[in-house]
């Protein structure tokens, strides 16, 4: 049996490929997507707020490069500086890419059921945490 290390990676790396082939005929990537999904969750949404949730995802020059992109291709607006909000287009657009993400998510965890989804993950951020605060 291959170590979790190994089985994390995997997983991460195909979980990024399958997305950002998904997303792709949208403009996206999954790091935009996760961008995107910030925005949308945080009313007043600033730069550091999008930074800090993805810190775990990508670092600082990455993310930075996600929100110019949202900006640019216009899912993104800056209601004021430092801010950041979904243009009108943006939600029309996420809304639409929100169904392909759940077709893909029922395609990921084919064979899973809710309760061993829910056990993975919490073996996970208990890993997590037993490594992050010792």
């Amino acid at each position: 049996m291959k170590p979790i290390g190994y089985w994390l990676n995997r997983t991460d790396q195909a979980l990024t490929d399958s997305m950002d082939s998904l997303l792709s005929e949208s403009g996206l990537t999954r790091l935009g997507w996760q961008v995107l999904n910030v925005v949308e969750d945080t009313p007043q949404a600033t730069d550091t707020d999008v930074l800090t949730f993805l810190a775990a995802n990508a670092g600082p020059a990455d993310l930075t490069a996600a929100i110019r992109t949202g900006l640019d291709d216009g899912w993104l607006t800056r209601p004021e500086a430092g801010r950041l909000a979904l243009t009108a287009d943006g939600r029309t657009r996420l809304a639409a890419v929100a169904e392909h993400v759940a077709a893909f998510r029922a395609l990921s965890t084919t064979g899973i059921s809710p309760e061993e989804y829910r056990i993975a993950v919490s073996v996970l951020e208990r890993m997590t945490h037993n490594l992050e605060h010792r």
